[in-house]
């Protein structure tokens, strides 16, 4: 072999292991894509997306959309090549980010859903507390044992759904309440809950009383050091449970986060109000929701206003921290309308459908 020939061979097996050290390589980066949106006045997967399970509540009739919109995100288990990172930085459907930004803290796939499970669950009942509320309708509230953590002091004495009344003879009127009770104290001490037995509690709702005002029962727990800073728990979460004068059930699989939560209780309002809320417009939108109808920003804007755009979308409401990422990169065509509020959404959708779009409140561009 010559010279020539033997230099060209190893610059070609050079260069092949190069390429094979390319496809090989794994970075830490993740890739988002826009995911698909689902109509909440329709049906999925053969059930519908809201469903009013109430004799008594008339339900309308509804046109148009109100479409929640999703992102895909590659797993957190998924080791992403070089390659496809360098494929997906040229890509104009999708985003290639840090892994961390997704899942920090090094969180396995496992932990990762069900945190958004968890987070889903939240804002579907969020939703509902929203919509009622913005019907005119009572939705009485209480603070509850949300989870007891397996083998702390509370285990065996409170039970997950019991109502807290009191912490110590102080009034309990929100779970951030407890924590801060609860810390007054040194490990080692005991703290006295006044409760409403979680039975209790569901016995006085069937009844249609309020369940805050069934017998009370007073457990003493011994607090613990925690772990991390060795101040004082009992190993309770405590959350918000509430008292629902419609019965709506949400039923949509393979979706997780909070983000659905605006457009969740806007599908719920046009179901249970005369008004046709849309007027037959095709409106998506996103935003996280709070029990008193507060907006708040979601990740993967650019990728949902472009999933709204694909499936037919004409506006997109937008919580107004995103409006300048969703103006820089939204889709030609996609009216993208700012919201901090489920007011401000619902002033939207009456211009919307009288047809009085020029005085819409429209994101710009930061």
């Amino acid at each position: 072999m010559s010279r020539r020939h033997a230099t060209l061979l190893a610059s070609t097996l050079l260069l092949i292991g190069m390429l094979c050290a390319l496809v090989l390589v794994r970075v830490p980066y993740a890739e988002l894509s826009p995911g698909p949106t689902v109509n909440t006045l329709g049906e999925h997967a053969g059930d519908p997306v809201l469903n009013i399970e109430d004799e008594d509540q008339r339900t309308y009739r509804t046109t148009g959309h109100l479409n929640m919109t999703t992102v895909r995100v590659t797993s957190a288990d998924y080791r992403m090549g070089l390659v496809e990172a360098m494929y997906g930085w040229f890509k104009d459907d999708a985003a290639v980010v840090p892994r961390e930004t997704l899942y920090p803290d090094g969180k396995t796939a496992e932990q990762a859903e069900e945190e958004n499970a968890e987070e889903f669950s939240q804002s579907q009942e969020s939703a509902k507390v929203a919509a009622l509320k913005e019907l005119g309708l009572k939705v009485p509230t209480r603070t509850v044992v949300a989870s007891v953590v397996k083998g702390s002091p509370a285990q065996g004495t409170l039970k997950a759904g019991d109502v807290i009344k009191a912490v110590d003879g102080s009034p309990v009127r929100q779970p951030g309440d407890v924590a801060e009770l609860v810390t007054e104290h040194e490990p080692g001490e005991d703290v006295v809950f006044t409760v409403v037995p979680v039975k209790t509690a569901e016995a006085a709702e069937k009844a249609g009383d309020d369940p805050a005002e069934g017998d009370t029962r007073e457990v003493t727990v011994t607090t613990a050091a925690a772990d991390d800073d060795q101040r004082a728990i009992v190993g309770i979460q405590a959350g918000t449970a509430h008292t629902f004068p419609v019965a709506v059930d949400i039923k949509l699989a393979d979706v997780g986060g909070p983000s659905a939560g605006l457009m969740f209780a806007l599908g719920i309002v046009d179901k249970l109000s005369p008004t046709d809320l849309t007027g037959g417009a095709f409106v998506a939108g996103t935003g996280t929701i709070d029990g008193e109808g507060q907006v708040g920003p979601i990740g993967g804007v650019t990728m949902k206003t472009r999933a709204a755009k694909a499936a037919g979308a004409s506006y997109f409401l937008t919580p107004e921290a995103n409006c300048p990422a969703a103006a820089k990169s939204g889709p030609d065509g996609l009216t993208l309308v700012k919201v901090t509020s489920m007011d401000d959404a619902m002033d939207a959708l009456e211009q919307i459908r009288e047809d009085r779009t020029d005085d819409l409140p429209r994101c710009a561009a930061g």
